[in-house]
């Protein structure tokens, strides 16, 4: 497990208990020998050290002589969890309700019904990926300047928009606008939602957390799935087809959750006052905990205030960390391998003679696998304080199964076919680590931004890569599909371990130049705040996580 900041053991005190690290909690002051643990290392100490910015929203409950009980603490994240991350499960919800009900509305011969090709419609597809993409860092920019809880609910409720607009589709050119409006409008939700959390939740939290978001998009994926079987029977009503009413009762729930996010959403921690809540989700003691923890173990969310805008220097700051590169790479590939077999579950499911109704029920198994896979993987990692073997296993789960499709012959054998592509959409999806461990590894909130739209966008060019591997030639069974699936899966194991390697060399190299300093020089380093700012994660007493 990679550390992370580095102090002076006596020099400061360790504020709380960090799972793994052998931290114990101690009153603030000056400790003794005694008071500090037998392994002085963790990001909080930073935060008794330097204070937050003027700027930073939290500043006036900052306090470094502040303690509490793990009770407390463990009190206030379920309360977080509670008033904010339930809410924005909802809000992902209405997200993949509305990213989903256009396949719904295909086994109501939409395509049909607008005189569309096949063709027509991959290119729609690729219409909507491409203005996602051209999206993702302008919205991050407009993030970082206004805020998220104006930015987000706008989004959502200007998709929502579009997504009841399809109800009034009539031809391909109507089509493509709705396409590309709907992916403008979706780009930069997800890592602009992420990096709201970070504000609420220490990085040993987050990859839990994120999991939930997840887990909540396969929930839709469910729910939509049975929600569109019942209202797609409105076929005829008013003259209606019944993908008519899929995407004007979709899109009109979607735009009251955004609505309702508007007025529901905090600006921050220390202000979560809104016009439904008029009063605060904390109390004095609890703003304090949830400040100073938060600061302790990630000081620079202090650096800079929470609508601070992101410059130019700051794009190229994240785009040039080498420290980042493996992990925008493993972005790009990790993913591939089960993409395409996700995408045509339905297709072999449909191929042992089942009902459109009965294709999508048997598609649910998966579905499931992968929430109890994926938040088993997530509670284990936050547990172990892990991310690289985290991540590996999810890809060996993926390879046997890989090998065992190649392996079976033609013909026949479609219950074990279904079988083994159930079990592949099901593994443990392990994005939810990934997203947490580059937050945690940036540093520089900004910076932070920047390198999730990133990572989001790079990742959104994986699943379009992946999306191509199965071609019509290679059907029914893909055989030469799934060689390269095999190929890929093996090189992001290896991309793993390669990406590990350099975060440990990393950290030798700065635990190397930080055991060459004087207890003086680290003291006068420590406290040199422009020098923070600038530095960010190639600090000598920050430590790669891996």
């Amino acid at each position: 497990m990679g550390a992370r900041d580095v102090n002076d053991p006596l020099s400061q005190s360790i504020s709380e208990p960090e799972k793994g690290l052998g931290m114990r909690k101690t009153s603030l002051g000056d400790p003794s020998e005694s008071q500090i643990s037998d392994v002085a290392i963790g990001r909080e100490n930073i935060a008794d050290a330097l204070p937050p910015h003027e700027s930073y929203e939290g500043k006036h409950r900052w306090d470094p002589t502040a303690t509490w009980t793990p009770q407390e603490e463990a009190a206030l994240v379920r309360k977080t969890d509670l008033y904010l991350l339930s809410w924005v499960c909802l809000m992902f919800f209405g997200l993949q309700l509305d990213r989903g009900n256009l396949s719904n509305a295909l086994a109501d011969d939409l395509l049909v019904d607008l005189n569309l090709t096949s063709d027509d419609y991959n290119n729609g597809t690729t219409i909507q990926l491409v203005a996602f993409l051209l999206a993702e860092f302008p919205v991050q920019l407009l993030i970082k300047r206004f805020g998220f809880r104006y930015i987000l609910p706008i989004l959502m409720m200007s998709w929502s928009i579009v997504s009841w607009g399809q109800a009034w589709m009539n031809n391909r050119t109507s089509f493509y606008i709705t396409r590309a409006l709907i992916g403008a409008c979706e780009g930069g939700f997800i890592p602009g939602t992420i990096l709201f959390t970070t504000y609420f939740y220490k990085s040993r939290e987050l990859s839990i957390r994120l999991a939930a978001f997840w887990s909540t998009l396969n929930i839709a994926r469910v729910v939509s799935a049975l929600a569109a079987a019942g209202i797609l029977e409105m076929r005829g009503i008013n003259g209606k087809p019944g993908w008519y009413w899929l995407f004007l009762i979709e899109g009109l729930l979607t735009f009251t959750i955004g609505a309702v996010s508007f007025f529901y959403l905090p600006l921050s921690p220390t202000s979560t006052q809104s016009v439904l809540c008029r009063k605060s989700w904390y109390n004095e003691r609890e703003e304090i905990i949830m400040t100073n923890r938060i600061l302790r173990d990630d000081p620079a969310k202090g650096i800079t205030a929470l609508k601070e805008a992101v410059t130019f220097k700051d794009i190229k700051n994240a785009w040039c960390d080498k420290s980042m590169w493996g992990l925008y790479f493993i972005g790009l590939i990790a993913y591939i391998p089960a993409t395409p077999v996700q995408a045509y579950l339905t297709l072999t499911i449909r191929r042992l003679g089942f009902t459109t109704l009965a294709a999508n029920m048997l598609t649910v198994p998966s579905a499931f696998l992968q929430i109890f896979t994926m938040l088993i993987l997530a509670f284990s990692s936050e547990h172990f304080g892990e991310r690289t073997f985290h991540c590996i296993f999810g890809e060996f789960w993926i390879l046997p199964l890989l090998t065992a499709a190649l392996s079976l012959s033609d013909g026949g054998k479609e219950w074990g076919r279904y079988t083994i592509i159930t079990l592949i959409s099901g593994y443990p999806y392990f994005h939810p680590i990934v997203s947490s461990w580059i937050s945690e590894n940036t540093f520089d909130v900004k910076k932070r931004a920047i390198t999730a739209a990133t990572y989001n966008v790079i990742v959104q060019v994986g699943s379009l890569i992946g999306s191509q591997i199965y071609r019509s030639y290679d059907s029914p069974y893909y055989k030469t599909g799934n060689k390269v699936l095999v190929s890929i899966c093996a090189l992001s194991v290896a991309t793993f371990f390669a990406q590990r390697q350099w975060l440990v060399l990393l950290n030798k190299r700065k635990e190397k130049a930080w055991e060459g300093m004087s207890a003086e020089e680290r003291n006068i380093y420590q406290n040199d705040v422009e020098a923070r700012e600038k530095d960010g994660n190639n600090r000598l007493d920050f430590r790669f996580k891996y």
